[in-house]
C-alpha cells in the first residue's frame, strides 16, 4: 500500500515517475542483495523495469486505447488496478499462487486455449522456473498471432551463455549463485534466443537509447536495459 506520507516526504524535482508523474527530489533504494540507489517509486512502488515498460506502451504501442484482450502472469502492484481500470482492455490476470488474481493457473499448463490473448504480460516469472522451456511455449501457444509479449527478466549481460545448475536447491545456495532465494538461473545474452527457439520473432528493445540521456536519469530507468518484445507471427 502506497503511504500518502512517504510521497509527501520526497517530493521535490529531481525525479519523475511517468506512471503517475509526481516528481521527487529522490526515489527509495531497493534490491535483495545489494540495495540500488534511486530504484523504487514512492508513489506507484515501480521499480526501473516498470516505469520501462510503462513509456514503451504509452509512447510505442496502442495498449492504452486499442480493443486488447490482455493476459498479465503474475501482475506487479503498480499495474494492477491501472490496467484493471482501463476500458479498452479485456484485462485477467493469473498466477499459481497468488491470492489477488482472477485465475489460478500454472504457467507450464496455461488453462486457456490456444491463440487467446492480444497482448501478454510475464515479467520476473522465467527465472524461477525449471522447466522454462516449456513455459515460454506455454506463452507462445496461448498469444494471438500478430499478438506481442513482454517478458522480462533479470539479465547479466556479461555472460553469453544462461547460467543455471540445477543441483543448487538451498535457498542460501541459490541467493549466492542466482542473487535470490528463489530463482534457478542467471540469464544471459542468449536468453532471446531461447524465446525465438519457441518461435517468438523477438525485438531487443534498449529503450533508454530512445530517450534523452535526461529523461532516462529523471525517470529513473536503467541505462542499457533491453526489453524483450515478443511477436508472433
Amino acid at each position: 500500500m502506497v503511504s500518502p506520507i512517504l510521497t509527501l516526504f520526497y517530493k521535490g524535482s529531481k525525479f519523475t515517475d511517468p506512471i503517475d508523474n509526481k516528481s521527487f527530489r529522490k526515489l527509495l533504494p531497493y534490491g535483495y542483495n545489494k540495495q540500488r540507489k534511486n530504484a523504487l517509486s514512492p508513489s506507484t512502488l515501480s521499480l526501473e523495469r516498470h516505469r520501462l515498460m510503462w513509456l514503451y506502451l504509452k509512447n510505442e504501442t496502442d495498449f492504452f486505447t486499442a480493443k486488447k484482450k490482455v493476459l498479465h502472469m503474475a501482475p506487479e502492484q503498480c499495474f494492477l488496478k491501472r490496467f484493471k481500470k482501463l476500458k479498452n482492455l479485456e484485462y485477467i490476470t493469473a498466477d499459481l499462487y497468488s491470492p489477488i488474481v482472477d485465475v489460478k493457473a500454472d504457467i507450464l499448463d496455461l488453462p486457456f486455449e490456444s491463440n487467446s490473448f492480444d497482448i501478454i504480460f510475464c515479467n520476473h516469472v522465467l527465472e524461477h522456473i525449471i522447466d522454462d522451456k516449456k513455459a515460454m511455449q506455454e506463452l507462445y501457444r496461448v498469444l494471438r498471432p500478430g499478438g506481442f509479449g513482454i517478458f522480462q527478466i533479470p539479465q547479466d549481460l556479461s555472460l553469453a551463455k544462461t547460467y543455471e545448475d540445477f543441483s543448487i536447491i538451498t535457498p542460501a545456495e541459490r541467493t549466492k549463485h542466482f542473487g535470490q532465494y528463489d530463482h534457478v538461473r542467471v540469464y544471459g545474452k542468449d536468453y532471446f534466443n531461447k524465446l525465438r527457439a519457441v518461435g517468438f520473432k523477438v525485438e531487443e528493445v534498449t529503450y533508454s537509447k530512445m530517450i534523452s540521456e535526461k529523461l532516462t536519469t529523471k525517470y529513473g530507468l536503467t541505462k542499457g536495459e533491453i526489453l524483450p518484445v515478443c511477436r508472433k507471427n
